[in-house]
């Protein structure tokens, strides 16, 4: 009992135990931010969050390529090089294993809990904060048939015209991104600059998107992009068809400036977007709005869907909707993947009150018609 007690102190009275408050910090801020949507959004998101946020992009910036990739694939590397030192130690020091397993545990926990502060300081607490309709003056309601469908033959009228102002396209007819992903992460950089010129709400020397080298591994997962809190990364699959990348680029910068809900980061995205100089961006963010449009309405009421949409039923854009299906059914062979994936996903957002899970990406809707309505005067 003697030399468990020893052992013990031993273990506690190194200054590494600190990083346990780490978790408790995190989980009691996390608490407050549930329950105060006061301090999610003014205290945490516009204060804290914000310079956490510019501050670890600052250093992740450097880097060409995306740090939190390169942290995943040496991740299983680094576990089984820690456990095979472990063996040994133990396997020399065999009288004092209990010590070495008590560190070895200590050590894990004090991990885990820097990893759990930095989700909720780098992404959970945002969670809780105000709507971002409300900094636009949108009030979201649901919207009825005939809503939808003027949204919609808008939307194909604006899109229609986006695609004939894009100039880069394959041997199909199909468009590419033109340039390099590099090029269009830093446009997609740029075009936030210049938004916040008009609304400093979205200001910040926030940092060009990391386009992800093992990209085509990734579509296998049926992710187009993620944020990642821990190196406060915007990451970017580019290996997918080229109209989606520019919005997926911004929907990840919107993560980056704390904006977390999916719905909101699509929103955002598709404001900026359209809000930019750049013809590839402009069609990119109304490809987007018209997808997710499109796909309610089609789920409503098929016949009206395909009035709405007769502006557009001669545009070059189908082409490039072909070229998506097509590009993402070779990946059909491995639908567990995703399905895995997807479900991971699925869960974590419910975990984050998005009740609806990965349906949450296509509220994004609420707020277009939202938008609609105001613009319109329909309100």
């Amino acid at each position: 009992m003697k030399n468990i007690t020893e052992t013990l102190k031993r273990i506690f009275l190194r200054k590494r135990t600190l990083l346990l408050l780490l978790a408790i910090v995190g989980e009691i801020c996390l608490k407050i931010a549930g329950n105060n949507s006061y301090f999610a959004e003014v205290v945490f998101a516009r204060h804290i969050f914000r310079w956490l946020s510019l501050g670890i992009s600052g250093i992740t910036r450097i880097f060409p390529f995306s740090v939190a990739e390169v942290m995943i694939i040496l991740a299983p590397i680094t576990v089984i090089a820690l456990i095979a030192g472990f063996i040994v130690k133990v396997l020399k020091n065999r009288k004092d294993i209990l010590y070495y397993i008590m560190t070895f545990l200590l050590n894990a926990a004090c991990m885990a809990s820097v990893v759990w502060f930095f989700y909720c300081f780098g992404c959970g607490i945002n969670y809780y904060r105000y709507p971002v309709g409300d900094h636009f003056g949108y009030e979201t309601r649901d919207a009825s048939k005939e809503e939808l469908a003027a949204l919609l033959e808008e939307l194909s009228v604006q899109t229609a015209e986006a695609r004939e102002q894009v100039t880069s396209f394959n041997e199909k007819g199909v468009y590419v991104i033109p340039d390099s992903p590099r090029a269009l992460a830093k446009k997609a950089k740029e075009a936030y600059k210049k938004f916040s010129e008009a609304d400093p709400f979205f200001s910040g020397a926030y940092p060009a998107p990391k386009c992800v080298m093992l990209s085509h591994l990734m579509s296998y997962t049926e992710f187009t992009g993620i944020y990642t809190c821990w190196t406060m990364e915007a990451n970017v699959n580019v290996d997918n068809p080229g109209y989606s990348v520019g919005s997926t680029m911004c929907h990840e910068l919107a993560h980056l400036q704390g904006f977390i809900r999916e719905d909101e980061a699509n929103f955002i995205s598709y404001m900026v977007c359209t809000a930019s100089d750049d013809p590839d961006l402009r069609y990119s963010g109304l490809m987007m709005a018209f997808v997710y449009t499109h796909n309610a309405l089609m789920g409503e009421d098929p016949e009206l869907c395909t009035k709405a949409e007769l502006a557009c039923a001669d545009s070059d854009m189908w082409l490039d909707f072909a070229a998506n299906s097509e590009y993402w059914d070779q990946f059909k062979k491995a639908k567990v993947i995703a399905e895995v994936a997807d479900k991971m996903n699925d869960t974590y957002l419910k975990a984050n009150d998005q009740e609806d899970g990965v349906k949450s990406y296509g509220r994004v809707v609420d707020l277009l018609i939202a938008k609609y309505r105001k613009e319109h005067h329909l309100e």
